[in-house]
Formats: C-alpha cells, structure tokens, sequence
C-alpha cells in the first residue's frame, strides 16, 4: 500500500509528496475520514488528486493511502431497482439527509440461484452460470463470469438462496489459480466492458413519441443528444422515455442537476407503474442522483458509472437505455476540476480534452455480440442544458460530431405549451437509412417518403409565414394556403402529444403509421381540390377537419379500425366538396 502526505489542498484538489509508486486512476484514501478520492497526475514525486467527498476538515500533513486499484463499483443483480448517489452508493432514509464522509456504503441482497452449467465445464469471460430472481417480485437476470477471468468450473453452488456476494461458482484457470465467482462483481468505471463484436443497428428505441419515432428516430444502440434552454422540457422527455420506451432496463443519471428538480424525479419515478407489465417502473429502472450541491468531483464520475452499469446490464443480452440529465453540468465539473489544476482554459473555461471525454462516453453506445454470445444494447440520450439555449456553445457542438440522433428543444414551442417542444426543422437523424426494413416490415413501406414529405411541407411552412406576416394569409395563393393547412395538421393532429392525455401519451409503431398515411391521403385530396379551383377556406370549414385535428386524442390503441371510418369519411368529404364546386362552376 503506497503512502502519500498532503501539501495542499483546494476543493476536491489536492497535493501529495511521496516516496511510493502510485499509478494514474487509482484510488486513494484521504484522511482520518478515508474520504475516496483518486489520482489524476502524478508529477515526480508528487501526486494531484480528485475527492469525491467533501474535503472540508483536511489539511496539509494528512496521510494519502492508495489500495493500488481503479475507481470501481459493485455490479451485480441487487442494483436494478435501487438509487444510488454518483459512485453506486445506495441512497435511503434509514442512512440519513447525507451519507457520512468516507462511509462505503454497502448493501447485501439475497436471490434466488439456479445454475445453467455443470461442474468440469470451461466457462470463458462473460459467460451465463445461471439465472438469478428477487425473492419478491422484479426481474430475472443472469450470473456472469467476470470479463477478466475464466477457467473450469470445479465446484457450482445448488439451486437456492445466497447473498450476491456468497461464492456461488469456483474456477480453475489454466495456471492453476482458483477464482471465486459470487453473483455480483467489481469493475472499473473508466474501462468500457468487453464485447465479442459490434454489430449494425437494426430496430429502432421506440419511444412511443411520434416527433422521435415517426421524424427522427433512434436506432437500438444509437447515440441522441437533446438540447434545450431552461424551461423546455427535457426532464418530462427523459422522465417519458424511461416509462415508454422499449428497453429492458432504463438507466437514468441525473448529473448536477438541482436538487428540487431531482427530488422530484426520486419522488416520481419509483411510483409509476411499468405499462408493460402493470408492475412498478422502478423494477427495470436505476437510478443515480448526483445533484448539484453534491461534490463536484463525482459528478464527473457519475455518467461514467451509469454507462459501467448499463453495460453490465448490455452484457446480460438486454436492450438498454441510459439518460443522463445533463451533460453540460458534467461538463462544468470538468472545469471547476480543470481550472483547481491550473490548466490552460480552452472555448467557454472548458479544458482542452473536453471533446475527446464525450466521445469516451457517448462511442460506449452500441448494438454488440456480448461475450456470452446474446445479443444486447445500450442507447444513450444525453440532454444539455446550454446557457441561454445558446446551441453554439462548445458542450452541444462538441457533442454534435459524436451523436447520429439530435433533438432539439425550441423555447417557442415550450412557452406556446406545444409538447414535445421538439423543433422539426433544427433537428435530424442520422438513422433513418438504417430503419427502412423495420418500417417496410410494420406494414409501413412508404415511410420514408412521407416523412421526407411532412418535412417538407413544414419548411415551407416556415418560409411562408413570414411572407404571411407581411401580405396576410388570405393575399396568399391557393397553393401556399393549402401547404399552411397541410402543415398545421402535421403539427396539431402528428407531432403535438399530450403526456397527460390516457389515450394520446404513448402511440404504438402501427398507430403512428396509420396516421401519418392518414394526413398524407389528405394532402393529396387538398391538392387535387385546390386543382379544381376550390377555395383554401372551404377546404378548412369543412366539418371533418376538426375530427382530423383531433383524431389523436379521439382514436385510442384499442380503436384502429376507427381510422378507417375517418378515412372513408374524409374521402366522401372532398368527394362532396369537389362535386359542389363542378355544379357551381356549370
């Protein structure tokens, strides 16, 4: 064990003389308090490091202790359901309003083993020994061998109740040495777990939000970054995502956010009620809060302990999603930390290597071959909070080359109470390409030309408002009055969703491309009526505009053959309509 002696100290930055050999990323002990810090330079004999506790107390003549290892949490199946502070810490009301400096907070918990191997197998990195289940309710998940050992298995726990930290399986490499594999283990956070290969996205995250999943879809295994000024929306999207999307297991770090804004997420989510399954949310979900009175220092390790356990859930072959909430305040614990160490400031204060720690973090996303052979992914949807929703700062255009998906929040949108405040025109996708076949095969082959379509038309929107501001709508021509209708429908009836409403919060891939073959069946017969000379206003008077407008609240997941009637209804509509202007024009 290496010793050091503290020379000074600023924040979560200290100094330390020392004779011993100390390696950069370990972990050290601080004090009489042993608060956990780790190495991030060393300097001859002198070593720099981060506390992620607070280093109030400390002065300079203190001891340093390293114990020679990375900064590492405990995985295994007791954290699915828990919340925990940024280093996987449990958090609870029986620890106390804070958890005590330099307290490891540990927990034990008991499942029940059923082994999937023999004794005398040759088990390798990451393979499956068996399946473990809560004694009360939540989700079956698998015993892993470790990425870092393997060897045969000489001796495999009964099927019963153990502890997840009881040796349940031992192994013999072929060096002799025995290992004891309980059913969770410890991994460093700042080393991306193994994997067998990468393999092409296919299959979108589906969120149950058309502006996503209809405009701008994520792939399974694809990076999105979703930027917005304050008062956008970003939590109840990411609050959403975790209770509509697909994934088997939801990941979500809050990282620096406030503290009344996180309680609220804790307060929440752990009452919502998985749709799927009717049980709690929480039984898929963990949650790491690491708000902004927290230490800064972990909060620049909590989005990478989230990552660490959301691949170890990849690992297992379950499709997983991680939202951290935000990136940018991560980003300001980089400075704070950076600008302690007196390095030279870079764009905004941020330190130089800022780029290439959001690509460590966001190029862990991917669809893989886990060593055990399953197929499994994690998606990451990170949200950034720019200053003054200015989109040029260097967090969101550093992130920009990094991530495929970009959702951005419009604060017009959000004060105009339009939700999800998504922005068509400033967002895009880069995945569309890949989610051609997953379309075609959900009886949605036109997919991509109608949302080329709807975009479309929403751009001329745009342009056309402004020349309306200065002529009026009604001095507008037929044909430019017609694409404002078009547009407006797309708008109210497609891309505004009610988180509130029980029959509009979650839209299912069938019932998103009805309606959007629905919308554009209706431009084609307002295009063919302005053809005919009919008159934009009739074309908006019509009595079933406002069934069309309203057909996403009106027309529930049970009721698709509702929109059939509607169609029919709506090709009478212009029949009549065009039949009335023939006669008038005889």
């Amino acid at each position: 064990m290496s010793e050091a002696t503290i020379t000074w100290i600023s924040g979560p930055v200290l100094r330390a003389k020392t004779e011993d050999v100390f390696h950069i990323n370990e972990v050290a002990l601080v004090g009489e308090q042993r608060l956990l810090g780790e190495i991030i330079r060393i300097d001859k004999k002198e070593i720099v490091m981060q506390v992620y506790e607070d280093t109030s107390g400390l002065r300079p003549g203190d001891r340093v202790k390293s114990n020679g290892l990375p900064l590492s949490v405990k995985l295994g199946p007791g954290i699915l359901g828990g919340i925990f502070d940024g280093l996987l810490r449990p958090l609870s009301l029986d620890a106390g309003t804070y958890i005590q400096p330099g307290k490891q907070v540990t927990t034990t918990n008991t499942f029940r083993f059923s082994p999937a191997v023999n004794t005398g197998e040759q088990l390798k990195p990451g393979a499956v020994i068996g399946t473990v289940m809560p004694l009360v309710h939540g989700r079956r998940q698998h015993c892993l061998v470790p990425p870092n050992i393997c060897g045969e298995a000489v001796w495999l726990a009964a099927e019963g109740e153990y502890d997840d930290k009881q040796t349940i399986c031992t192994l013999v490499d072929t060096e002799g040495k025995e290992h004891a594999v309980a059913m969770s283990h410890v991994w460093p956070v700042r080393e991306p777990r193994p994997i067998r290969e990468r393999l092409p996205t296919w299959g979108p995250l589906l969120t149950g939000q058309r502006v996503f999943d209809s405009l701008f879809p994520l792939a399974c295994g694809g990076r999105a970054a979703m930027p917005g000024g304050f008062g956008t929306g970003k939590t109840v999207l990411q609050e959403n995502f975790a209770k509509w999307c697909d994934a088997d297991v939801i990941v979500y770090v809050g990282c620096g956010e406030r503290g009344n804004e996180m309680a609220g997420v804790l307060h929440d989510l752990p009452q919502l009620e998985d749709p799927r399954t009717g049980r709690p949310l929480m039984e898929r979900s963990v949650i790491i809060a690491n708000t902004s009175n927290m230490p800064v220092a972990a909060r620049e390790a909590s989005i990478y302990t989230a990552v660490t356990a959301a691949e170890y859930f990849r690992d297992q072959g379950m499709r997983v999603a991680l939202m951290a909430d935000s990136t940018s305040r991560w980003a300001e614990a980089l400075r704070e930390v950076s600008g302690r160490l007196g390095e030279i400031p870079s764009e905004a204060g941020f330190p130089a290597y800022l780029s290439s720690r959001l690509a460590d973090f966001y190029e862990r996303a991917a669809h893989v071959r886990t060593l055990c052979g399953k197929v499994g992914s994690l998606s990451i949807i990170g949200a950034i909070s720019p200053p003054s929703a200015d989109f040029s700062e260097p967090v969101t255009t550093h992130t920009k080359r990094y991530v495929r998906v970009f959702w951005l929040l419009d604060s017009v949108r959000a004060q105009a109470r339009f939700y999800p405040a998504i922005h068509p025109l400033q967002s895009y996708s880069g995945d569309v390409d890949d989610l051609v076949d997953f379309w075609s095969q959900h009886d949605h082959p036109e997919w991509l030309s109608q949302r080329r379509r709807f975009l479309t038309l929403l751009e001329e929107q745009s342009r056309l408002e402004r020349m309306a501001r200065i002529v009026g709508k009604d001095a507008l021509p037929p044909r430019q009055q017609q694409v404002l209708i078009c547009a407006e429908l797309i708008n109210e009836a497609f891309l505004r969703q009610s988180a509130f409403s029980e029959t509009d919060r979650y839209c299912s891939p069938r019932r998103q491309a009805i309606m959007m073959q629905l919308i554009n069946r209706f431009i084609d017969l307002s295009e063919q009526a302005i053809e005919h000379k009919v008159n934009a206003e009739q074309i908006t008077t019509m009595p079933i505009m406002r069934r069309l407008r309203r057909m996403n609240e009106d027309i529930s997941e049970d009721e698709l053959e509702a929109f059939d009637v509607l169609l029919g209804d709506m090709e009478s509509a212009f029949s009549s309509l065009l039949k009335k202007e023939s006669q008038y024009a005889d």
